[in-house]
């Protein structure tokens, strides 16, 4: 079974320190807690602990993911892209693409190869950033680190 405190250290490595750019819709962000999601968080003044503790509580579902390489993937996916990620790891899994995370999802990634996973989930991945860039051409800023996050 996959443990959050294995794979926080990818989020945080991965999100990063104190950013505000204004091609991010995010907006402020530290650790990858946004002003937009959290306004009532002292964004420039989070620590790693409390960026820990927001994403234990409203991120973190993937325990019962068998292979902790993937539970991170999808993790860090989650994090990134939200429900997007679900709905990508859903339809290379064949199954019902509704973002959310639950049983079927699970039993499904659990059912696949891990390494099988990650190769067609990165793939799929990839794909799906080029085609945020390619409605969204302001955010092109992001791409190189996008794609370097999608093939990890």
């Amino acid at each position: 079974m996959a443990k959050f405190e294995d794979a926080i250290g990818t989020i945080l490595k991965n999100e990063g320190g104190y950013v505000n750019n204004p091609n991010d819709p995010g907006g402020e962000t530290k650790y990858g807690i946004s002003k937009s999601s959290y306004p009532n968080v002292d964004i420039k003044n989070l620590t790693v602990e409390g960026a820990t503790a927001i994403y234990r509580r409203d991120f973190w579902r993937f325990s019962g993911i068998n292979d902790q390489q993937v539970a991170t993937k999808v993790f860090d996916m989650y994090v990134n892209m939200r429900h997007d990620a679900i709905k990508l790891a859903q339809e290379i899994l064949g199954i019902t693409q509704d973002g959310l995370y639950g049983g079927n999802t699970e039993a499904a990634i659990n059912a696949m190869d891990p390494q099988q996973f990650l190769i067609l989930y990165r793939a799929r991945l990839v794909k799906h950033y080029e085609l945020i860039i390619a409605v969204h051409p302001n955010e092109v800023v992001f791409k190189e680190n996008w794609l370097e996050r999608a093939k990890q």
